[in-house]
């Protein structure tokens, strides 16, 4: 089970030092393809390898005066070099490294929150199959319509999230990609084939064309991608609210011993994750909108877009990790109440099972519109005076012209509204 150990993984991956060691792992497998396409001495790259070190704090104190962080960064780095820093960041443009390296991460980023997606994929379905036959009302436009059973909540949201990990494997495919191609992108100071051995020792795919930078749909799609993932967080936290209601409560969060829901009202137990999760979901699609507007640059390029990504890429991808690992937890140990589900089941005395009334009188001979009529008749008479819907049926003349009284019985069996539940099931998770 994913743990805070995740989100500091994921954090590690941006931090400032980890961002240099990012830039140098491209510089050094670009001394290795050059040096194997006879740009440079062959012993080069195997010096500069264990002589390269980063000093974070040297790094930002050169920048102060360069404000240039990729110069100060060689500066730093070819520095410590003797006389083979020459060849450091030979024939490369900033973005080379820069959009290189940011493929790296986010890449690694990706793999965490596929491992993340995994964890929450294992309790759906395990809560699935455990509660695949309690049943429970279903709503539309929050007011009852007929049976499901809970499992089916929890097959829905498994098949949702296994979609949004068939769209994150795809959004880390296309992000993972680099370019060695120069300024404008057109290979000008070094071959097309430094760039392929740069990407092959980096374990990306070379841009097939770029300008000074990769293009940015790419990172709108992987951020689209994440924004999407939230949506369903959001999708799942708002229904557990909904079921925590008071007037409802057919589950809740858990509620820890010690823990207050309120400051003022001690009786109160509160959904706070999932109103949390609620609202980080619209971080994520406010961070998924930038990345859009970083898709258009000026000509080859412009830089509106690095300031976005700097804040965006480290927040969104440690969001939506610390998001799947709340609402994998709040699952694992959601507190489900099956009496409450069975009293609101019987909340409207049977009107649940008016459409299979209607089908029946319809198989019976009659049209739809009378049928529709007929039953509308004693289902207004239970939510303006009660009683109970099969009664009132079974006492209405005029129904029972056309059904029996056992046929009647047979329609408000509850037996019958679950009996594809398996087929759903076996759809959804294979047989």
């Amino acid at each position: 089970m994913i743990s805070r150990y995740s989100r500091k993984v994921m954090a590690r991956i941006w931090t400032e030092e980890n961002k240099f060691l990012s830039w140098l792992k491209v510089e050094l497998a670009a001394m290795r393809a050059m040096a194997e396409c006879g740009l440079i001495p062959d012993e080069v790259p195997q010096r500069a390898a264990s002589k390269a070190k980063i000093d974070v704090a040297r790094i930002l104190e050169i920048e102060a005066k360069t404000h240039h962080d990729v110069a100060a960064f060689v500066d730093q780095v070819a520095a410590g070099l003797g006389e083979d820093g020459r060849y450091f960041h030979f024939g490369l443009t900033s973005s080379d490294v820069l959009d290189t390296a940011l493929g790296l991460r986010l890449t690694e980023a990706a793999d965490l929150l596929l491992a993340d997606l995994d964890d929450l994929l294992g309790v759906l379905k395990e809560k699935a199959y455990a509660f695949k036959d309690q049943p429970m009302v279903g709503r539309t436009h929050g007011v009852h319509a007929e049976p499901i059973t809970l499992g089916l909540k929890f097959a829905l949201w498994y098949a949702e999230f296994r979609r949004q990990r068939v769209r994150l494997v795809a959004a880390r495919k296309n992000i993972a990609v680099g370019k060695i191609s120069g300024a404008v992108g057109t290979f000008a100071q070094l071959a097309p084939e430094v760039e392929a051995g740069v990407c092959k020792r980096l374990r990306l795919k070379p841009a097939p064309i770029s300008t000074q930078v990769i293009q940015r749909d790419r990172h709108a799609e992987y951020f689209l991608t994440l924004a999407l993932i939230g949506a369903s967080v959001e999708k799942v936290a708002l229904e557990i609210r909904h079921l925590q209601r008071t007037e409802v409560r057919e589950a809740e969060e858990m509620f820890a011993a010690g823990q207050k829901g309120s400051s003022a009202m001690p009786h109160k137990r509160n959904p706070i994750l999932s109103e949390n999760l609620c609202g980080l979901a619209r971080v994520l699609r406010g961070n998924a909108l930038a990345a859009l507007e970083n898709v258009a640059l000026w000509h080859e390029r412009d830089i509106s877009h690095s300031s976005v990504e700097r804040v965006i890429a480290p927040d969104s991808t440690v969001l939506l990790d610390f998001m799947l690992s709340r609402i994998t937890r709040l699952l694992k140990n959601l507190q489900v109440y099956p009496e409450n589900m069975a009293a609101n089941l019987r909340l409207t005395r049977g009107l649940v099972f008016s459409q299979s009334l209607l089908l029946a009188l319809i198989d019976k001979g009659l049209a739809r519109d009378a049928a529709y009529r007929l039953v509308q008749r004693p289902a207004m008479q239970v939510w303006e005076a009660g009683g109970e819907f099969a009664q009132r049926v079974k006492a209405d003349t005029e129904i029972s012209q056309h059904l029996t009284p056992a046929e009647i019985e047979a329609i408000f069996d509850l037996k019958r509204y679950f009996r594809h539940v398996d087929e759903i099931f076996a759809r959804v998770f294979g047989k």
